[in-house]
């Protein structure tokens, strides 16, 4: 029986985009699975496969990273937003804007590709930027990531992916887990009061594995360092509302070497309606801010669910086999907005709102070999499907923003893996895309009366071909040095949505736009790691360049994306040392710029401002086991200031300090976190650096307290 349960969790990793590590060795990680690797490489010895043909990460040819549980947890005992968690963890990932909304939060300069269980979360033909509020972080057992554009991984890949995977079972017989948190300001404001409670109940029985968790959270307002309340954004926000996330998974073990898995996950999270903004003064250095009241029409939201049905096979036929089909349906609703004017039965000026629907259906298979020519030789190969319909409705209205999308999408792949020598091996792929875009005849809205069409717009159905290669190269130069380079092609559509509904000359149509056609990126890497037996460091250096890529640019009030070549290079300095079996030490260091062509003429003139690019970023962190029952963590954020083209749009740096307690009870455990511990005064990155607006000048959450209790029975 217990030969089967290891054989059972080894099977779980070969689910679809579920990737293996062994936990790594930090102060906080008391689990003996990770004993035999630390013995033998030292510091976080993490063993990962972070790619489709399932390689380690010491073999793969561009940087890909693991964030465990213990990390996740570390981050959530100080903060509940998955935007904060992914920019404390993730060098070259934006700051976050502390709003529901990811717009801005960029990866190495793109957008990266979300996904939760392999299952695509990026919405590409309308981006409504909530794609990484789609499951609750309690949910998630580890976060995979991969740096750069992959040609491994098709549409929405440009920038690079961040795969939630979420919790399975981990031994026989029954476990349950429930956790409680309180949050509040450091004036113990009653409306700045949040709470979240979480349950967990999981297991293994004869054939049978199954898990069932839920999660209910209740966010107060937020407070900025001077003690004010933070502005409201009109697309949707964190503060001031309410979320709920139930997820249930179940798997069938037919042999050793075979399972069947199927799961749901349902997240919702809706505004309050509470507050209403108060408009800032940006040229006179005043904040939006927040006040009570009733705001018009309803509240935003998200609403997304998710449905997967997997099938593992570990020996067909001498092969890996992984089958995955899955569903989803996306509901993103906006706040109201001055932008959609319309007379109410009264013949009073009402406004508008505006509400994304999309529904994917998408399959992936997957198989691999490996120990051909004499065990030098692994062989991937692979087919992907989607189909996604999206539009855009304005709500009370009940018209058509952007029209329905139709959009198919099929990919086949090959990759190759080979070792040259012991030290040396090489990586080679490639991927043959091909999409189409159905879209009906449609009017545009006219924004100034919505009672009436402004512009009449053909339909079309254009397809598109791309052929996407990937190569590179791994040299163990030593036992403790090891060189890499990578050569990659990322495949991304254009905001459909935004240049259907953007279109403002009469006698278009959707075949002959030239702004729909596809965004291919070029992704260059060279990188070292070195693994001196407690401590580590990661160099790299990357390109990603587009010769039609998007800029997006505001105008009267909409964002309005420009195809343009675009040119973005970054580095990336990553190091960790356990000083000690107590104490470890993280730094990472990032710095990004990029220019895009905004004159045509074929060569990059215009600094990339904060919409896109990540300001130069430092962060050091350091964890430390006190005893068997008292841990702490301390991070600092500092992100450097940074001038671009735009004076209007220069960024002044700030530097932020978190930090957490961790005490083991005699029935389980609690933890007290400070988010901004100094309490830092200061405007978002965002803010400062993105638009230029009154409406969106928003101050940053000032210092926060966050007291959490756990069991585990």
């Amino acid at each position: 029986m217990q030969d089967l349960q290891r054989s059972r969790l080894k099977q779980l990793s070969l689910l679809p985009w579920v990737f293996v590590s062994a936990l790594p060795s930090t102060a906080l990680a008391q689990d003996s699975t990770s004993t035999d690797s630390q013995e033998n490489h030292g510091l976080d010895p993490l063993v990962i496969t972070a790619t489709r043909n399932q390689s380690r990460e010491d073999e793969t040819p561009q940087k890909v990273t693991i964030i465990t549980r213990e990390q996740i947890e570390q981050q959530l005992a100080i903060t509940q937003d998955p935007g904060q968690v992914l920019s404390n963890l993730i060098p070259s990932y934006s700051p976050s804007r502390q709003k529901l909304s990811n717009a801005g939060e960029t990866f190495r300069g793109r957008s990266p590709l979300f996904l939760v269980d392999g299952v695509p979360q990026s919405n590409p033909l309308r981006d409504s930027s909530r794609d990484s509020y789609t499951i609750d972080l309690s949910m998630v057992e580890r976060i995979e990531v991969i740096y750069g554009a992959s040609a491994e991984h098709g549409l929405g890949a440009t920038g690079g992916i961040i795969n939630y995977v979420t919790k399975r079972p981990e031994s026989a017989g029954i476990s349950q887990y429930v956790g409680v948190s309180l949050t509040s300001d450091d004036d113990f404001e009653s409306e700045g009061f949040g709470h979240k409670l979480d349950y967990r109940l999981s297991g293994q029985t004869r054939d049978w594995d199954y898990l069932v968790a839920a999660s209910r959270q209740e966010r107060g307002i937020f407070y900025d360092g001077d003690d004010d309340e933070v502005g409201i954004a009109y697309p949707g926000e964190l503060q001031n509302s309410t979320s709920y996330d139930l997820l249930a998974k179940a798997a069938y073990w037919i042999d050793d070497d075979q399972n069947v898995e199927v799961s749901i996950n349902r997240f919702e999270l809706e505004g309050k309606g509470d507050y209403v903004p108060v408009v800032g003064d940006r040229d006179a250095g005043v904040a939006t801010t927040a006040r009570k009241g009733n705001p018009d029409g309803d509240p935003g939201y998200n609403e997304v669910t998710t449905a997967r049905l997997s099938y593992a096979h570990d020996d067909w036929l001498g092969n890996s086999l992984d089958a995955q089909l899955y569903t989803q349906r996306f509901r993103a609703q906006f706040a109201t907005t001055p932008y959609f004017p319309y007379q109410g039965v009264g013949g009073d000026t009402l406004y508008d709102q505006t509400r994304n629907e999309s529904d994917k259906l998408g399959a992936k298979f997957t198989l691999s070999r490996d120990g051909l020519l004499d065990d030098h030789l692994k062989l991937t190969t692979g087919l992907d499907l989607l189909q996604d319909e999206t539009r855009q409705m304005l709500v009370h209205t009940d018209r058509t923003y952007v029209p329905e999308t139709r959009f198919r999408n099929a990919a086949v792949f090959l990759q190759g893996d080979y070792d040259l020598t012991d030290s040396l091996s090489v990586h080679a792929g490639v991927r043959q895309e091909y999409a189409e875009l159905e879209v009906d005849d449609y009017s545009t809205i006219d924004r100034s009366n919505v009672t009436q069409d402004n512009v009449s717009v053909g339909g079309g159905k254009p397809d598109f071909n791309e052929t996407l290669y990937n190569a590179g190269v791994v040299y163990q130069a030593t036992d403790w040095a090891q060189l890499y380079a990578n050569y990659s092609e990322g495949f991304g559509m254009p905001d459909v949505g935004r240049v259907l509904r953007g279109i403002d000359t009469p006698g278009q149509d959707v075949d002959t736009l030239l702004t729909l056609q596809p965004i291919v990126t070029d992704n260059r890497e060279v990188g070292a790691r070195f693994d001196w037996d407690r401590y580590g460091l990661e160099l790299s250096y990357f390109e990603s360049n587009s010769d039609y890529g998007e800029r997006l640019t505001e105008e009267n009030g909409t964002w309005v994306g420009n195809r343009e070549k675009t040119e973005i290079q970054g580095i990336e300095v990553t190091g960790e040392a356990q000083v000690s079996d107590a104490h470890q030490l993280r730094l990472s260091y990032t710095h990004t710029e990029g220019k895009s062509d905004t004159d045509g003429d074929g060569s990059v003139d215009t600094k990339l401002t904060g919409i896109n690019i990540a300001p130069d970023t430092l962060k050091l962190a350091w964890s430390a086991a006190w005893n068997q029952k008292l841990s702490s963590h301390l991070q600092y954020s500092r992100y450097f200031d940074r001038s671009v083209d735009d004076p209007q749009l220069e960024f002044d740096g700030y530097g932020l300090i978190d930090a957490s307690l961790s005490y083991r009870l005699p029935v389980g455990r609690t933890s007290l976190g400070v988010e901004n511990l100094t309490d830092e005064d200061y405007f978002t990155y965002y803010s400062q650096a993105a638009r230029v607006s009154d409406e969106y000048y928003f101050k940053g959450r000032g210092r926060t307290f966050t007291l959490s209790y756990q069991l585990d029975f």
